[in-house]
């Protein structure tokens, strides 16, 4: 029988950050999940996937990885490409795979999450960077393709996330990525409650909150044009939810406060999408030639 596990370091710093956000909130959460959370759909990933069952165990790994293809296909092959936010790794494994790039770069803010996927960008040939989207250490026009893969929200501002993307695309590049809109404020005391209690928890500025015709209006400000937004909420947070719930029951070894926290997140997700406060998108744009 395993013992439950104990509060790390990392896992206090972001108990304490639901009182007050850290500088970078973002590592603050990611370090504390590590690169072996107990809600994890697969070893090394982190994303809701995009499903196409009801979020049966045996579809979880499938679903990560049709995410991660689905938007790198609407990317160039044999180009220069950019993972920005690429989480443990295993995602720039799907990439190398689906485009079999000439480069590709792994940036990442949270620089334990590289070392956690260091193996696995070793075999992905991906060029590991600590550094941050809005401040992106990269020459500009030095990438044809630049995918993020449900991490803007994290990020302390989309539209210089956007502008430094444009600046880093070459002529013609593209950018695809997956985000999470909120499409409308709190109506309810339980909608207030379920929207604070995730951004703090997050590591989410409320700034940072944007619906989709907010980011597709920001996208064209940073000069990007053909903006293509597909809502595809369906496929992500019903099967996404019914999972997580399901690994959730059969969980003992993860701290307790972690457990019962999580089963309270996805009680509110689940009312913050059937209610539309929140969607996820497809997005893919385009830097001009």
């Amino acid at each position: 029988m395993k013992t439950m596990a104990a509060l790390t370091s990392e896992n206090l710093r972001h108990l304490g950050s639901l009182l007050r956000l850290s500088r970078n909130p973002a590592a603050t959460v990611y370090d504390s999940l590590g690169g072996d959370f107990f809600l994890s759909p697969a070893p090394g990933w982190l994303n809701l996937g995009l499903w196409e069952g009801q979020g049966d165990t045996a579809e979880a790994e499938n679903a990560v990885r049709r995410l991660v293809t689905t938007l790198a296909e609407g990317l160039p092959t044999n180009a220069d490409i950019i993972d920005v936010a690429n989480g443990l790794g295993a995602q720039d494994l799907v990439i190398r795979e689906a485009l079999r790039p000439r480069s590709l770069v792994a940036l990442n803010i949270t620089e334990s999450q590289l070392l956690n996927g260091l193996a696995r960008l070793i075999e992905a040939r991906a060029l590991p960077v600590a550094g941050d989207a809005t401040r992106l250490p990269l020459a500009s026009e030095s990438a044809d393709g630049m995918i993020s893969v449900e991490a803007a929200f994290h990020f302390s501002s989309r539209h210089d996330f956007f502008a430094e993307a444009r600046r880093v695309l070459r002529p013609g590049g593209v950018l695809v990525m997956s985000d999470v809109s909120a499409e409308r404020g709190a109506r309810t005391a339980p909608e207030a409650i379920a929207g604070l209690s995730n951004l703090r928890a997050w590591g989410i500025r409320r700034r940072s909150l944007m619906s989709a015709a907010a980011i597709e209006s920001s996208l064209e400000t940073a000069g990007f044009t053909s903006v293509e937004i597909h809502d595809v909420s369906g496929r992500v947070f019903s099967p996404a939810i019914r999972f997580f719930r399901e690994r959730l029951r059969g969980t003992t070894d993860a701290p307790f406060l972690y457990r019962r926290g999580s089963g309270l997140l996805l009680r509110q997700w689940d009312l913050l999408a059937r209610r539309g406060l929140m969607k996820y998108l497809l997005i893919r744009a385009e830097a001009p030639t």
